[in-house]
């Protein structure tokens, strides 16, 4: 089950991934994860990784595919793995097909977590963080039971990250739109994408990816 998640920020990637990796017990592989630890082994993908970091340079895509190559071909990865935020253009794509080719495990499925923009803005401006006990709220979806006071600890320093306005957030799906409208149609054209309606229930959301998944392998 060699599968690759597609989604905007706060479209529930990381929530699905988790669910899958469980379900299925196979890996659920993000590359911020990935070079994170290939920095701290200090491997030689991970030198050339922290150099680049140091520099405030972005991590070539050579080094991360090559990250990704050395996690793939782990024990725990031989029944399948989930690709959680990677690939996120067209040339990592590209990449990323050339590499499992090499490898003999072409991806079997993608899928892409449709949700409306007007969504994803809620999802990610309505976020409100316990300072105290780290319990996590929105205010649209899932608001606490009495306003800004915490139901698990009862602090009242509910707190939004500073990154997480408006302004801000819809910068950072414009740019996520345009670096994966060209990966819809890649992986379209491979008859591997499969679209899921990334607004329903979470369990709702898994099932379908389940039922998807289950058919293409």
């Amino acid at each position: 089950m060699r599968t690759v998640l597609l989604g905007a920020p706060g479209s529930g990637k990381g929530t699905q991934g988790e669910l899958l990796s469980q379900k299925y017990g196979i890996p659920q592989i993000s590359t911020g994860d990935l070079l994170r630890a290939a920095v701290a082994a200090g491997s030689e993908l991970g030198k050339k990784a922290k150099a680049a970091m140091d520099a405030g340079k972005l991590v070539s895509d050579e080094i991360v595919i090559g990250i990704i190559r050395e996690r793939l071909t782990q024990p725990d990865a031989a029944k399948g793995y989930i690709l959680d935020g990677f690939p996120r253009n067209l040339a990592q794509a590209q990449a990323l097909d050339e590499m499992l080719a090499a490898l003999g495990q072409p991806l079997e499925a993608v899928i892409l977590l449709d949700v409306d923009f007007e969504v994803l803005i809620k999802r990610l401006t309505g976020r409100r963080t316990c300072q105290v006990c780290g319990a996590i709220y929105n205010i649209y979806f899932s608001p606490p039971q009495e306003d800004q006071r915490c139901d698990k600890c009862g602090s009242d320093q509910l707190i939004q990250r500073s990154d997480d306005n408006e302004e801000t957030i819809a910068n950072r799906l414009q740019v996520y739109q345009s670096q994966t409208a060209p990966l819809v149609d890649y992986y379209e054209a491979q008859g591997k994408l499969h679209k899921v309606n990334g607004t329903d229930e979470v369990t709702e959301v898994a099932k379908h990816i389940g039922q998807i998944l289950e058919t293409a392998m």
